[in-house]
């Protein structure tokens, strides 16, 4: 009998050791770790092989249209950035795109939201199509030219990898609007409502009794 006595203070149910805590915390990253790669593979896929296409299809100022003039097929060669941002910069370019591929990578680490995770998958995917592009196409490696197709009215000539970029900016912008952090979690700034000033009361206190009277009845 003296055995089977529960010693004073002890817990009933033993809480979980520290490597169950981080197995049980790490298994939802890993899904998100997915979840980014998912996405990036698709958009980089679809990238380079449209790319591919337009080049083995398309002469440059032969446009082609697919939707009357609302939706142009028109191959150009962009030394700059999306949109043809910065022509020219093709090194400098260069040089940030591999830096935002190096901070999606790292970032990833404290992923935590699913937002997030479509953002930094439509960037990863975006920033290596035209990595790609800069790194393997003429005129050589860093110098490459992007290769852009898609046109639409009053609208610089683009291509997929320049749309999840500027989706992902576009989500990324929300994200953050919203005050949801890449680790998933969210920064308010209201107010607890059992915050009070110091010099606040919330019940009447009833006078304090004079030194001597008494209060038996």
């Amino acid at each position: 009998m003296h055995d089977m006595q529960i010693q004073a203070g002890a817990p009933l149910i033993t809480s979980p050791s520290a490597n169950e805590i981080t197995t049980a915390r790490s298994t939802p990253r890993r899904l998100l770790h997915l979840a980014l790669v998912v996405v990036a593979v698709p958009v980089y896929v679809a990238d380079q092989l449209t790319k591919a296409w337009a080049v083995a299809n398309l002469q440059p100022d032969q446009p082609r249209d697919l939707i009357g003039s609302v939706l142009r097929l028109n191959l150009i060669r962009n030394s700059g950035a999306a949109f043809s941002i910065a022509t020219g910069s093709t090194w400098v370019l260069t040089v940030i795109a591999c830096s935002v591929v190096l901070f999606v990578l790292i970032t990833a680490r404290r992923l935590g939201s699913r937002g997030w995770a479509l953002a930094l998958g439509l960037l990863l995917g975006g920033s290596l199509g035209n990595l790609t592009d800069r790194m393997f196409r003429a005129p050589g490696p860093g110098r490459g030219h992007v290769v852009d197709f898609v046109q639409l009215p009053h609208y610089p000539i683009f291509n997929i990898a320049d749309s999840a970029i500027v989706s992902a900016a576009v989500l990324i912008a929300v994200m953050a609007f919203r005050g949801v952090s890449i680790d998933g979690t969210r920064v308010s700034s209201d107010k607890p409502e059992n915050d009070m000033p110091e010099n606040e009361t919330t019940v009447d206190q009833p006078p304090e009794p004079l030194a001597g009277t008494d209060h038996d009845v």
